[in-house]
């Protein structure tokens, strides 16, 4: 099955505040819960098409209330980033954060039932972990005994050592640019989680975290130190297998590509043993790098952000040709099944925000071309499928396209959705509603059809570049092909209807063994059924509608 992978951080996903405040408090704004993500709203994310849904920011990490009288110790507000914090501080690798708790004494077994829930709606899943750095506070209360904090055992006279779970800056004291610190002092100052070896980073930098050491000494430049296994590998390989054991069923590994390689691929094969078929998904922003962490550290799979997301909102923003496409895949290829698409995740501006496309009506042929190119992983980020902007500005996140991870908030779109916990169409506008109806049929069809979950692909565009009744800038068309099934797949990236005509190469009849006639065939998202004439010697004649898209099937005899 081709993973279709729902993103949803239940801070936000399930909570139905109508009247936030910017910068308000947990109080005043309220927060999301894990039982707010009820069965019957699994199974709407199910009904969609997801067949995994990633929760973010379920580790505890660094936030302002007081759950003191939980036995969890209180943060300094003065390094947190906003009210709620960023889910990437972790103050706690074994325990979930009380934020997400009804009753905070119990949050554990509140998290369990989440997974039991999710899995009972036949979905899979998947939390985060985060191995490059932790928050500046970081003390477990709930880790098994015997294991000792990160830094607890730190020789913090020496800059580098190769058993030290932080870098350190002896002499100096932690000062970061445009950061009030109030009573918090740190003392040497420790480097910052965005490789930032200064004890004064500005304010737009990882300030509030701490990066971790696994072996290698930037300071010095003297390279990696693995003549042993570090001690931050060891402490890592526990955190994965204690949640392996909490039957979840892949991780999101935040910032892969600043862990060095030779921890995955010591760590993965290990974590396997506890769940063999446990996913590994890496965040990953270098192309050069992405063979070895597949083939190498053993990853499942990994975010295509720099290749395909950043050509498609090139294509949309009118920065470059949708011909690039094909240079996508050509970089990819040969590992494009292990490459997660997306169009809105997290850390990236909403679809619809002014800041991208404008507009969430515009998103089919993106939409098509990032779940349909490959057998690999297709992503989407809750609300997007509502249309949702991105255009509250709610606190520390401010107004930047983005939905905060920061701040305690409520997402309109589904707030209005989620109906009081029971799902429902009622509450939403007709373009939403059409929206999410373009959505689901999208992503139901990436399994329903073999061909895109694990056929072979073929790119039209290479005989179509000088074709006069196809823009090769706004149009782009491929095929896709499975046993005696084929899919001719092509997308209008403008806003003009277009009648054009697609070129098949003698070659694709022969590469795909498909037999060139006239087929009976189906254009799946409108259900429209006609004689198609599929040859060499003739283009294949559609009609595509401004930010439109076709899915021609036809079956060979």
């Amino acid at each position: 099955m081709k993973p279709v992978i729902y993103q949803l951080i239940p801070r936000l996903f399930s909570n139905l505040n109508d009247n936030c405040r910017p910068c308000g408090t947990i109080e005043q704004n309220g927060c999301g819960k894990f039982n707010g993500i009820t069965a019957s709203v699994l199974r709407s994310i199910k009904s969609l098409g997801a067949t995994h849904v990633w929760y973010t920011g379920v580790i505890e990490h660094a936030h302002c209330p007081d759950y003191t009288a939980y036995g969890i110790a209180r943060n300094n507000p003065c390094v947190i980033k906003g009210q709620a914090g960023s889910p990437y501080a972790i103050t706690d690798y074994y325990d979930v954060d009380p934020d997400l708790a009804v009753n905070p004494s119990a949050r554990m077994a509140e998290f369990e039932q989440l997974v039991k829930r999710t899995k009972s709606a036949g979905l899979g899943v998947l939390i985060d972990f985060v191995p490059n750095h932790v928050a500046r506070e970081y003390h477990s209360d709930a880790a098994p005994e015997g294991v000792r904090d990160f830094g607890a055992d730190d020789r913090r006279d020496v800059a580098f050592h190769p058993d030290n779970n932080f870098y350190y800056m002896p002499g100096t004291r932690f000062a970061p640019h445009d950061v009030f610190l109030g009573d918090y002092v740190e003392e040497p100052a420790r480097a910052s989680g965005n490789d930032c070896f200064t004890p004064s980073p500005d304010r737009n930098d990882w300030y509030e975290t701490v990066k971790l050491n696994y072996g290698i000494d930037y300071i010095h430049g003297s390279g990696a130190h693995f003549g042993h296994v570090p001690d931050t590998w060891r402490k890592m390989l526990h955190i994965l297998c204690y949640w392996a054991s909490k039957k979840v069923d892949g991780f999101r590994c935040d910032m892969a590509h600043m862990v060095p390689i030779e921890f995955w691929k010591w760590a993965i094969p290990q974590v396997r043993k506890v769940n063999k078929k446990i996913l590994f998904i890496a965040e990953i922003y270098d192309v050069n790098l992405y063979r070895s962490y597949i083939f190498d550290g053993g990853f499942d799979y990994l975010y295509d952000k720099v290749n395909l997301y950043d050509t498609l909102r090139g294509i949309q923003c009118h920065r470059v040709g949708a011909d690039r496409i094909t240079s996508c895949w050509q970089t990819v290829d040969g590992i494009g099944n292990h490459m997660l698409n997306f169009l809105e995740n997290h850390d990236e501006q909403r679809y619809a925000s002014p800041f991208y496309a404008g507009r969430a009506d515009t998103v089919l042929p993106s939409l098509v071309v990032s779940s349909m190119l490959s057998t690999g992983p297709m992503m989407i980020y809750a609300g997007q499928e509502l249309g949702e902007t991105g255009t509250d500005a709610e606190g520390f996140s401010g107004y930047d396209g983005r939905t905060t991870i920061f701040d305690y908030w409520s997402v309109p779109t589904l707030r209005r959705w989620l109906a009081g916990g029971k799902p429902s169409a009622a509450g939403l506008t007709e373009p939403e509603v059409k929206l999410r109806n373009v959505y689901r049929s999208v992503l139901r069809m990436v399994n329903a059809e073999n061909a895109i979950s694990k056929g072979a692909f073929f790119d039209l565009m290479y005989v179509n570049f000088d074709n006069p009744r196809l823009n090769p800038h706004r149009h782009y068309a491929f095929l896709r092909h499975y046993g005696k099934e084929t899919l001719l797949i092509a997308v209008n990236f403008s806003g003009t209807d277009s009648d054009v005509d697609i070129n098949i190469p003698r070659h694709a009849f022969d590469h795909l063994g498909i037999a060139e006639g006239d087929y009976r065939a189906c254009e799946l998202l409108s259900g429209r059924k006609m004689t198609k004439a599929v040859t060499s010697e003739l283009p294949f004649i559609t009609h595509l509608p401004a930010y439109g898209a076709v899915v021609w099937k036809f079956v060979g005899r």
